[in-house]
């Protein structure tokens, strides 16, 4: 077993890469999530799986918890990057070819994925992890090193927002 100071040995890589191909797809959709656009998430993904994998003796224990902490710095670090905040719209241009995680999914998952690029980035981010990537109240305060009480009262701000959102979308198409 490898320490924090040393080289990951060729069973660290083979347990590791059974980790990163169980869960590439989830760490795949929660950073298009994060970060709307795909190409910025597979670099994120990328990031992500690269730190987990130098610190793979410390996170072998809990590796999807891990990777879910790393997956939020990266996309938080590509974020101070754009200046400060997450770009909350594509150019016209680049959504049209952007290709997108849930195409094989329901209508419905598309307008969600809409609806959740409007919220701003603290209630996206705790919706996200709470529920697609399904963590607690405590485990979200954790990843995102806020209160659990903001958690709370940013989930049912964000849950509002989007029921609001989504039932005018379907008034809208039931109407069309």
């Amino acid at each position: 077993m490898s320490s924090g100071g040393t080289r990951p040995s060729l069973r660290d890589d083979d347990e590791f890469q059974d980790f990163a191909a169980a869960f590439l797809p989830t760490l795949l959709k929660g950073a298009y999530l994060l970060l709307r656009d795909i190409d910025l998430a597979e670099d994120a993904v990328q990031g992500t799986l690269l730190r987990v994998f130098r610190h793979w003796p410390e996170a072998r224990d809990a590796p999807e918890a891990y990777s879910r902490v790393a997956l939020v710095n990266v996309c938080r670090d590509h974020w101070r990057r754009l200046g400060g905040r997450p770009r909350e719209a594509l150019t016209e241009r680049l959504e049209a070819r952007a290709r997108n995680p849930f195409e094989d999914g329901a209508a419905e998952r598309q307008s969600l994925d809409s609806a959740l690029a409007t919220l701003g980035s603290p209630e996206r981010e705790i919706l996200i992890l709470r529920f697609f990537l399904e963590l607690s109240v405590v485990e979200t305060a954790t990843v995102l090193g806020i209160a659990e009480g903001t958690v709370k009262s940013s989930t049912s701000r964000g849950l509002m927002q989007l029921r609001g959102l989504l039932t005018s979308s379907e008034e809208v198409s039931n109407r069309g």
